[in-house]
């Protein structure tokens, strides 16, 4: 018989876990468009079974995709395991849209989809081909609970599904077969060997730091302290807006995509990165769109956390989350465009030679240390704080077309989850020449969520044009309002 085998979450995955509740979906994903021609089967619809039958041949490269979740008894800590009763077509659905098939209807459907939570008695994953969009092109809305993967390693998990090689075809595989779950007996002892073990394996991420000398030493322990003024900050001042209440279980999605080189000349032009661009021209959009709510910005004090992947290179295919965070303030009270971008790209800088992003990440794995029963209500009280008004994260991807089967992927629009009190988050993605910008917002609180997107579009335009005034800009991509 094969040897029993789980794998553990670690404590920053079990945060994902013990923040859902039913409103809050813990989820990320992306909605991707693709050419459906290459696709589709002699009768002229979508090919499913030939879709099924190459993802089937790819699962043994991410194992995860056929795991669920198990407990150790007495701790609360949950561990990965085979599923023994996996069945793909659970996983892999297969749709279409109603004539005339436009995107509106598809971000429709995104939205009811990312409302929808996971059973967990299953691996915590699903793929939703929808055929029927216009211009014969597929959808695929894609999802998977952030416990498994965070946005770098869930863009290394989407490579199952497509590459850059169109003629691309696995090899026929074995057929797979589970191996046993462990006994109640093994996994406490396992669990007790990882508490004995994980304060020396923190100690010696923390000497080792980025190097071994005095100088990585300081700069961690500066980054303790900037983490710990921006922390106690936040308890005592931070502006709540209407996009920090009470959130509910319906979602509303929605999109635009923006020329990714246009946006890395303005950066330089600032001094600054492309994400740098992304945050000012979020902040005016989000200007805009608070002042048509009524918000004064004069004294608004916005901020949004920027995930940061703490992965060396070669942990970037690695599962599970290993993320750290900035907490910036976005300057909403600016109202020219380009003093926007050099307030942001000044207040970026200070955030990246505050060491915050180091410090947060060796805290994270210090959290480890902790019960797991302590822990869960400790990550709800956390998601509940008032430490930012939205997630703002932007993940690399592809600079070069990827297909499924021979079908171009034209489009991809990330998904990041919304904590209880945020309305509103934005995820984003680089690929094959474009910037691809993901917006997903609770439905009650953000129904002019198409007005916010419409705001950053022109604002883009307006600062290309004070930026790049020598230079013809193209316009973003405007998609239907859904």
């Amino acid at each position: 018989m094969a040897y029993a085998h789980f794998e553990r979450l670690s404590a920053m995955d079990l945060s994902f876990l013990s923040v859902e509740d039913g409103r809050a979906h813990m989820h990320i994903g992306s909605v991707s468009i693709y050419d459906a021609e290459p696709l589709r089967s002699e009768g002229g619809g979508i090919d499913i079974d030939r879709i099924l039958a190459f993802l089937e041949a790819q699962l043994h490269k991410v194992p995860r995709f056929r795991q669920k979740l198990a407990w150790v008894p007495g701790f609360a800590q949950p561990v990965w395991v085979d599923d023994a009763c996996f069945n793909l077509q659970f996983h892999v659905r297969h749709t279409a849209l109603p004539p005339p098939g436009d995107i509106r209807l598809l971000k429709r459907l995104a939205g009811r989809i990312l409302s929808q939570e996971f059973d967990r008695g299953k691996p915590l994953w699903e793929y939703w081909f929808v055929d029927g969009l216009e211009g014969n092109r597929l959808g695929l809305i894609s999802k998977l609970h952030h416990c498994m993967a965070d946005g770098i390693s869930s863009v290394a998990m989407g490579n199952l599904l497509v590459g850059p090689d169109p003629d691309y075809k696995p090899a026929p595989r074995k057929e797979w077969i589970p191996r046993p779950e462990p006994g109640g007996a093994q996994l406490v002892m396992e669990e007790l060997r990882h508490r004995v073990e994980a304060p020396f394996t923190l100690l010696k991420t923390i000497r080792q730091g980025s190097g071994s000398d005095a100088t990585s030493t300081s700069d961690t322990g500066t980054g303790f302290r900037a983490l710990f003024d921006s922390a106690t900050d936040a308890v005592t001042s931070g502006s709540s807006t209407p996009l920090n209440v009470e959130i509910g279980p319906h979602r509303r999605f929605d999109w635009t995509r923006l020329p990714f080189a246009e946006v890395h000349a303005i950066g330089a032009r600032a001094g600054g990165t492309v994400n740098d661009v992304v945050l000012a021209v979020a902040s005016g959009a989000l200007r805009n769109y608070l002042i048509r709510r009524g918000v004064s910005v004069e004294d608004l004090d916005f901020r949004a956390i920027i995930p940061v992947s703490m992965r060396k290179q070669d942990e970037r295919g690695a599962l599970g989350n290993r993320v750290s965070g900035l907490l910036a303030r976005l300057p909403l009270d600016e109202a020219d465009p380009w003093q926007r971008l050099l307030r942001v790209v000044e207040t970026t800088h200070e955030l990246k030679g505050s060491g915050q992003s180091r410090a947060g990440d060796v805290v994270g794995q210090a959290i480890d240390l902790l019960p797991s029963r302590l822990l869960a209500p400790l990550f709800r009280r956390a998601a509940r704080s008032s430490v930012a008004n939205l997630v703002i994260t932007n993940v690399p991807g592809p600079r070069v077309p990827v297909y499924l089967l021979g079908a171009r992927q034209l489009e991809t629009y990330p998904v990041v989850p919304l904590a209880p009190n945020q309305a509103l988050g934005i995820a984003l993605i680089s690929y094959d020449g474009g910037l691809f910008w993901g917006f997903n917002s609770d439905w009650d609180s953000v129904p002019d969520l198409h007005d916010l997107v419409e705001d950053l579009e022109a604002g883009f335009q307006e600062l290309s044009a004070m930026a790049l005034p020598r230079q013809e800009t193209s316009r973003p991509s405007v998609q239907a309002e859904a």
